[in-house]
């Protein structure tokens, strides 16, 4: 299966256009972002989790990037509340099990560079954020490898960014609040994946933004 596989083209997929379609395993269901390959492939997901439900057990083959978005997502690890960033590279294994709560993650999968071996958490509701490079945005650093940079970016309301150039890429996906740029506006659940060299000059407007903003991964 191909969806979205050109990474030359921009894409936008906002809550409007989710197409929620059942998983392998019962109470498991995915809403697909982009995606080569078929059960098994480079992906990027959201994955809805019922109360009470669980997928079986899996090891990493790529790699597992996971930002949790609603409920609570555990296994035998450990338990993961919204706002958990989550990094399980390549060869990692483990079940994901979820309780009452149920679950909402973001995820993508088969993406890791084979060096990058960092195994963390990270309960990003307590971490302690950075000024932004402009008055109104403060930064949350999630992680960094050879030139892909992942963070959380917290913008106030009416905050506007100097126009740029995506060097390698940019995907955002917005969490809370609506980001705008010259090309739309963009409410929270919307996806953005912006290619190589591509431009854009963001803002907000009175209700803010925080969104989960990944760049230098797709030159």
């Amino acid at each position: 299966m191909d969806l979205n596989a050109d990474f030359s083209q921009r894409i936008v997929v906002t809550p409007e256009h989710y197409r929620w379609e059942a998983s392998p395993m019962p109470g498991v269901e995915r809403m697909k972002l982009d995606r080569i390959g078929d059960e098994v492939a480079r992906a990027t997901s959201l994955v809805r989790y019922h109360p009470n439900s669980q997928f079986s057990a899996h090891e990493h083959g790529g790699g597992e990037e996971i930002f949790v978005l609603e409920g609570v997502f555990g296994d035998e690890h450990g338990a993961y509340p919204a706002g958990t960033y989550i990094r399980n590279p390549i060869g990692t294994r483990h079940q994901p099990v979820i309780g009452e709560a149920g679950a909402t993650i973001f995820v993508k999968l088969h993406q890791f560079n084979p060096k990058d071996t960092a195994h963390f958490s990270l309960d990003t509701t307590t971490a302690t954020w950075r000024p932004g490079l402009v008055a109104g945005l403060q930064v949350l650093p999630l992680h960094e490898h050879e030139g892909e940079t992942i963070a959380l970016v917290k913008w106030a309301p009416n905050t506007q960014f100097n126009p740029h150039q995506h060097w390698g890429g940019e995907e955002i996906f917005v969490l809370q609040g609506t980001f705008y740029d010259e090309h739309g506006a963009y409410p929270q659940g919307s996806w953005i994946r912006s290619p190589h060299k591509s431009q854009h000059g963001p803002y907000t407007k009175d209700d803010g933004a925080l969104i989960y903003v990944k760049v230098g991964h797709l030159a």
